[in-house]
Formats: structure tokens, C-alpha cells, sequence
């Protein structure tokens, strides 16, 4: 029996947080100038150091309508264990079922990642929330847009890879609504101050983009 697909949620803006190389020490203030740019969605890659932590002190700090969790899962233990620390994301580089599946069984949003038709469409079999095409830069707008065509059109769609302040249009038109922002937003090291400033620009890009996709 499979569980009850968990739907990604409505956000004010489709925008997903990577924070990857984050630790303990900066994750409250960094976490807390996302919030104050209007970001909803923050992942802290599970390869980054004590990302537990790190993803319990922010589930900490959060509202709950916020999603907090992890990036980089490759195993359903890491599920798991997310979930434990109060975690309700799930988001992974590739298409793995029981990562998937765990996800969907603890109540958790999931985005997998995908590069082909095969694999984006044994993630919604699997239970996904939504997809994740990764890496956007490779496929492009054009190829994010041939894929959608044989996808269920209520699965939403995200780019992660080289999409930015510069080409959010792009894939807008290319029927993708949500976006993984890692290293133009946060670098390991970086301060809350730096990440404000850069969350900053890349929420008015989006604003600007997502108005003139919309009118």
C-alpha cells in the first residue's frame, strides 16, 4: 500500500534556499535573513558539516509554515533522521524510490531530482511532491519544456543548476515554477549580512520575472 502523495505547498515565492557547507555556528542568523527577504523553503545539503544540527537549530527558529530541511538525501535513514529533527523537506540529487517513498510515509514535501522522462516519472510514481530538474544548466529551458510535455501537468516543476536573477524567465516560460538557489546566493563562509544582500536581488528578480510571466 503506498501512502497519500504529500503536496508541495503554496508559497508566496517558489524560491528553495541551498545552503550547502552551512554550519551550526551561522545557520540561525543566515536562516533568519532568508526569512526576513521572504524566502519559504531553506535546505541544508546533508554534506555539509553537522547538517542535523544545523536543519534542528532552523526548524528551531521558523515558523511552521516555512519548509526546512535537507538536501544531498540519499538513503532513507537520512530521511528518517530529518524528520526527527523536526525537517519537512526532502530534496535529493537523483531519483531513488525509497528515498522517496520514506518521505511520502513520514508526511514530508519531497523534491526529487531528475535529468530524463524515465527518471521524473518513476519519481511521481514513487509519490514526489514535485520534481526537480537537475542540472537546469545542461537541459536548458528547452529541454525542461519537451519533458513537461508527457508529465502530469499537477506535478509543479523546479530548475536547480545555473538558474538565477538572469534567466528566471526562461524557465518560467518553460513551465518550471520553483527554483533551487545554491552559490549565487550562499558560498561556505559567507555572513548573514552577504547572504541578505544577495537574497535581496534575487527575490526582486523573481518578483520582476514571475509579473512579466504572468502578464
Amino acid at each position: 500500500m503506498t501512502s497519500p502523495i504529500v503536496p508541495w505547498p503554496t508559497l508566496k515565492r517558489e524560491l528553495v534556499a541551498i545552503l550547502r557547507g552551512i554550519g551550526p555556528a551561522d545557520i540561525e542568523s543566515v536562516v533568519e535573513a532568508l526569512l526576513e527577504e521572504g524566502f519559504e523553503a531553506i535546505e541544508v545539503p546533508l554534506n555539509s558539516p553537522e547538517p542535523f544540527v544545523s536543519i534542528e537549530k532552523a526548524r528551531k527558529l521558523a515558523p511552521s509554515e516555512i519548509l526546512i530541511g535537507a538536501g544531498t538525501v540519499l538513503d532513507a535513514g537520512s530521511v528518517e533522521e530529518l524528520h526527527n529533527v523536526g525537517g519537512n523537506l526532502v530534496v535529493t540529487p537523483n531519483t531513488d524510490p525509497s528515498v522517496i517513498g520514506q518521505a511520502a510515509r513520514l508526511g514530508m514535501v519531497s523534491m526529487p531530482g531528475a535529468f530524463t522522462p524515465t527518471e521524473a516519472l518513476a519519481a511521481i510514481k514513487a509519490g514526489a511532491s514535485a520534481i526537480k530538474f537537475f542540472p537546469a544548466s545542461v537541459l536548458g529551458p528547452s529541454g525542461i519544456n519537451a519533458i513537461k510535455a508527457i508529465l502530469p501537468p499537477h506535478i509543479p516543476l523546479g530548475a536547480v543548476g545555473g538558474v538565477g536573477e538572469n534567466n528566471f524567465g526562461d524557465y518560467l516560460k518553460a513551465g518550471a515554477r520553483a527554483f533551487g538557489i545554491g552559490t549565487s546566493l550562499y558560498k561556505p563562509g559567507d555572513k548573514a549580512d552577504v547572504v541578505k544582500a544577495r537574497a535581496a536581488k534575487l527575490v526582486a528578480a523573481y518578483d520582476a520575472a514571475v509579473a512579466a510571466h504572468k502578464g
